[in-house]
C-alpha cells in the first residue's frame, strides 16, 4: 500500500488570525502617527500663543517694539546681555520706526525677548540677511518650531489673500518643515479652516509690492515653485484657494496675523 502524502498549510482561521493582526499593528501605526502630529499641531499653537504674549508684554514693560528697539536703548532697558557690544558699538536692534521690517531687527526680535525674560532660552539674534535668519537655529540666534525650522516675528504681507491685495501686517510665521495637511489642521484649530481668510494664512513666495524695508519672502517659501516640491496650496490667487492636503511638500509655511 502505497504512502499517501499529507498536504501542510494554513487554515482559514490561521490565516485569518494573521490577518488580524497585521490591522491591528496598521491601525496602531497609523494613530500613534496621528497622535503625533495633532502633539506637533499643538505644539506650534503653543508656541504662537507664546510668542504672542511675550512680544505685547515686552511693549508693556519697555514701550517699545522688540527687534525695533535701538541697539544703545536695549543695552540700557534690558542689560548687557542683550548684546556683547553694549560696552562699545551695540547692534542687536533696529531703528524705532514702529516696525520689525529688516533682517537685523527680525533677529533682535529674539535676543530683546529672550534677555528680558519673556521667552525661555537665549537667542543672539545676530542676522543681517535671508541666509543668516534661516541658519539661525543651527546658529543659536533664532527659535526654531517643532521640526527644527525658524519661526519669525516680523512685518510682511508674503501670504495668501485669494483675489485680494495683502495688506503688510505684524506676522508671525510658524516655520517651514510642516506638509500642508498638518498646517490646515493648525488653520482648523487657530481660526476658519480657509487658505484665503481669516487671521492664518499659508505664506507665498515671491516678493509682493507695498512693503517697505526688506522683504521677508526669502524666508517665507512655501509653494514649491524653487523645484521644492508640489505645491502646498491650490488655487493660489483665487477666492476657492485651500491648503493641498494631499502634498508631501515640506517646505511650506504659514503665518498668524496679529
Amino acid at each position: 500500500m502505497k504512502n499517501m502524502n499529507k498536504q501542510s498549510g494554513f487554515t482559514l482561521v490561521e490565516i485569518a488570525i494573521v490577518l488580524v493582526v497585521i490591522g491591528l499593528l496598521l491601525g496602531g501605526i497609523l494613530k500613534g502617527q496621528q497622535l503625533i502630529n495633532s502633539a506637533r499641531v499643538r505644539n506650534m499653537a503653543d508656541q504662537n500663543s507664546g510668542v504672542q504674549a511675550a512680544y505685547f508684554g515686552f511693549i508693556d514693560r519697555f514701550r517699545q517694539i522688540p527687534g525695533d528697539m535701538l541697539p544703545a536703548d536695549a543695552c540700557t532697558a534690558i542689560g548687557s546681555s542683550v548684546d556683547p557690544n553694549c560696552g562699545g558699538a551695540p547692534t542687536i536692534g533696529g531703528d524705532r520706526n514702529g516696525r520689525v521690517d529688516q533682517w537685523e531687527e527680525a533677529g533682535a526680535v529674539w535676543a530683546h525677548l529672550s534677555a528680558a525674560g519673556f521667552l525661555n532660552g537665549t537667542f543672539a539674534g545676530n542676522t543681517t540677511d535671508a541666509a543668516t535668519y534661516n541658519a539661525g537655529v543651527l546658529s543659536g540666534d533664532v527659535p526654531g518650531n517643532a521640526f527644527q525650522q525658524p519661526i519669525m516675528l516680523a512685518y510682511t504681507n508674503d501670504y495668501e489673500a485669494g483675489t485680494g491685495a495683502p495688506t503688510v501686517r505684524l506676522s508671525f510665521a510658524f516655520g517651514s518643515g510642516v506638509q500642508p495637511a498638518l498646517y490646515r489642521e493648525l488653520d482648523v484649530k487657530l481660526d476658519d479652516g480657509q487658505a484665503a481668510t481669516g487671521v492664518m494664512r499659508p505664506t507665498v513666495d515671491t516678493a509682493v509690492a507695498g512693503e517697505t524695508g526688506d522683504d521677508f519672502a526669502a524666508a517665507l517659501i512655501w509653494d514649491g515653485s524653487g523645484g521644492s516640491g508640489p505645491d502646498c496650496v491650490s488655487n493660489a490667487g483665487a477666492a476657492n484657494a485651500s491648503y493641498n492636503v494631499d502634498s508631501d511638500n515640506e517646505t511650506c509655511n504659514a503665518v498668524y496675523l496679529y
